[in-house]
């Protein structure tokens, strides 16, 4: 199984690096973007000995306590086959 985890800012954080990348595109002339948020991606890939809820289980206590910093960060994670 592969775990796929994205942490993001929550939305009352500012996020400085997004708003860097939003002006720069805007210089550039994308006009379409009204705003960047940035944030962080990981791929676990499970050994075979977990069934899904077990693995569901494990990976939102990893995002939890690893990888996210439960303050300022949201994650949500899928798992495939």
């Amino acid at each position: 199984m592969r775990a796929r985890v994205f942490v993001t800012l929550k939305p009352s954080v500012f996020d400085p690096q997004g708003k860097t990348i939003a002006d720069a595109l805007h210089s550039l002339g994308y006009k379409g973007v009204g705003d960047v948020r940035q944030g962080k991606f990981f791929e676990l890939t499970l050994d075979g000995g977990l069934d899904r809820t077990q693995a569901e289980g494990e990976v939102g206590r990893i995002a939890r306590e690893v990888l996210t910093n439960p303050v300022i960060e949201d994650f949500r994670f899928s798992i495939e086959e």
